[in-house]
């Protein structure tokens, strides 16, 4: 009875627009964090969605005026859910969505936590150009090829303790063998909230995501972990 119930129900639209644009050239979408496991709508006050503000808002400013899209993906679920992957799947729902709306445009997805892992795992659409994952959540069973000729640049806390680091690095070393342009920067003294430091990740953050729409320049680091014939992990 619960399934069909929830069968029945409306699906709302993944795709929640903070700003349209006349003459849209590229967006950028935002992924919150969640949880491994969670079939129930994430809550109305939702410290992991909060957590993502301050982001939405530096792309706010850091992209007026250049013809860019921002929106945000909206989860039916609060966790991950094993192989069913359903933050990823209302990544790949919000980006079908975007198209419909505004055609084909070049996409950056900017994720934390779970939503860097949807971000990574919804890279093979075709509106996908690019990824900024912050402290990602990476299992070495996640694939990469699906990564190869985009950008993707991965932001980790040294001292995170709820996602991997490592794993994080060794993501990255895996999606740039196969193809993909991919670097990995590690936040000193940097913890999965994204508190500590706070303004590295800011800045490291809306500066890369507004870079890969072409409104900016990359910062020094994130420019270095990119370049061919470097170390893809450096440090900031």
């Amino acid at each position: 009875m619960h399934e069909a119930v929830r069968e029945r129900a409306p699906v709302r639209p993944a795709l929640v627009l903070d700003r349209t644009e006349t003459r849209p050239r590229a967006a950028v979408l935002v992924l919150h964090g969640g949880r491994a496991d969670g079939e129930a709508p994430p809550p109305r006050l939702n410290a992991a969605a909060a957590r993502m503000w301050p982001v939405t808002r530096g792309l706010l400013r850091a992209t007026e005026g250049s013809g860019v899209v921002m929106g945000r993906v909206r989860y039916r679920c609060r966790g991950w859910n094993g192989g069913r992957a359903d933050a990823a799947r209302d990544t790949l729902r919000a980006l079908d969505e975007l198209g419909l709306l505004l055609g084909r445009l070049p996409v950056v997805l900017v994720g934390h936590s779970m939503g860097g892992r949807a971000a990574l795992c919804a890279a093979g659409h075709d509106l996908v150009s690019g990824v900024v994952a912050l402290a990602p959540w990476c299992p070495p069973e996640d694939p990469v090829l699906h990564l190869e000729g985009r950008r993707a640049v991965l932001l980790h806390g040294e001292r995170d303790r709820v996602t991997d680091p490592q794993a994080t690095v060794d993501f990255t070393a895996r999606a740039r063998r196969i193809g993909a342009r991919a670097g990995a920067v590690l936040v000193a003294r940097g913890e999965h909230t994204m508190l500590r430091r706070a303004v590295t990740w800011q800045s490291l953050t809306t500066r890369t995501a507004a870079a890969l729409v072409g409104a900016g320049g990359l910062p020094d680091v994130v420019r270095q972990s990119l370049l061919d014939g470097t170390s893809p992990v450096q440090r900031a």
